[in-house]
């Protein structure tokens, strides 16, 4: 995409960001190929394309069965961060007042689900995030379960 405008450039980025895509090179990005994966990005390749830039899905197998299992851990490390950190925030939610641990949870109970979308290769610390959440709603009485 031609360098400027900015403003296309970044919101492309911010959207496989939001896919979860391993950038492998410059320009150059991976997912699991699904239904729903492949079609964000050919959505996202004709967003290029109207923004005068080059763009194109490709459906590739590692040669390597460890260049797969690398992508993988490479993948799943990246969810690993978000659920530390989804953990992470739980607990500082649980010190506060009633109303806020209440909205904390709902914002919370958000992230978990954008993370989840995005998560192909559930890391351990998925289930710990989803227990801190679940603590979190006994905490304050919503007892409603968090989704694994």
């Amino acid at each position: 995409m031609p360098r400027e405008p900015s403003t296309p450039r970044i919101a492309v980025w911010r959207k496989l960001k939001k896919l979860g895509v391993a950038q492998l090179a410059d320009g150059l990005v991976a997912l699991p190929a699904d239904a729903r994966t492949r079609e964000q990005l050919e959505w996202l390749a004709d967003e290029v394309i109207e923004a005068g830039g080059q763009a194109g899905v490709w459906l590739a197998h590692p040669t390597i069965v460890r260049q797969e299992r690398d992508l993988a851990a490479t993948l799943a490390e990246a969810r690993a961060v978000e659920y530390r950190a989804l953990s992470a925030a739980a607990a500082e939610a649980s010190t506060l007042s009633p109303s806020a641990r209440a909205a904390a949870l709902r914002r919370l109970r958000t992230q978990w689900r954008h993370v989840t979308r995005r998560d192909f290769f559930p890391p351990p610390e998925r289930e710990q995030a989803r227990i801190a959440l679940q603590e979190l709603a006994g905490r304050i009485g919503n007892t409603a379960e968090v989704p694994r």
